[in-house]
């Protein structure tokens, strides 16, 4: 016997047995399959559907806009998955060291007002009548605040006399919503 699927030949599926077998079935499995008596390839069976049923996966969130985003900005996100049946639910979820609570139910979900806090912990969770996948979801978010210098020299001075100086130069990137100042004073 010869076996086909939607149509091509099976590599390696010719036997004497009129039974064809297949182990671990996946959805990759999903498929029209005949088979023919070896000779006659030209007179094949007719075709039987095998529907491979599986839980979500290969889930993946989109994030709009992609890029950067600007802390004060909505952003929008859109969870997929790959599942047979379709997936029946999405749900979003936000996790802290402290908890995990239900954001939002669908598949689209918007932040308004995002802030720096929202780079990690969102998730979001394909679920369908056999099975759940729960992805984390990371979101690019940049200060509102613009980054600045802060130079800094520090003398030592020995009866009045400057004996040494430190300069330092440094860059401070996290999202500060004032001024940093320091100072010395004098004892």
């Amino acid at each position: 016997y010869s076996w086909y699927k939607n149509g091509q030949p099976i590599p390696n599926s010719n036997t004497s047995s009129p039974v064809y077998i297949l182990f671990s079935v996946s959805s990759e499995d999903t498929g029209r399959y005949s088979c023919a008596v070896e000779g006659h390839e030209d007179l094949p069976s007719a075709e039987e559907t095998l529907t491979v049923r599986y839980g979500p996966k290969n889930t993946s969130v989109s994030v709009s806009p992609s890029g950067e985003i600007v802390e004060g900005s909505s952003v929008n996100l859109t969870c997929s998955s790959d599942a047979n049946p379709p997936v029946d639910k999405y749900t979003w979820y936000k996790v802290t060291y402290k908890n995990m609570s239900m954001r939002h139910s669908g598949q689209r979900y918007t932040i308004h007002n995002i802030s720096s806090e929202d780079r990690e912990g969102y998730h979001c969770e394909a679920l369908n009548i056999i099975g759940r996948e729960t992805i984390p979801v990371h979101i690019n978010v940049i200060c509102k605040y613009d980054t600045f210098c802060l130079f800094l020299v520090l003398c030592h001075f020995t009866d009045f006399i400057l004996t040494s100086c430190i300069y330092k130069l440094m860059t401070l990137q996290q999202c500060f919503p004032g001024f940093l100042w320091w100072g010395w004073g004098l004892s």
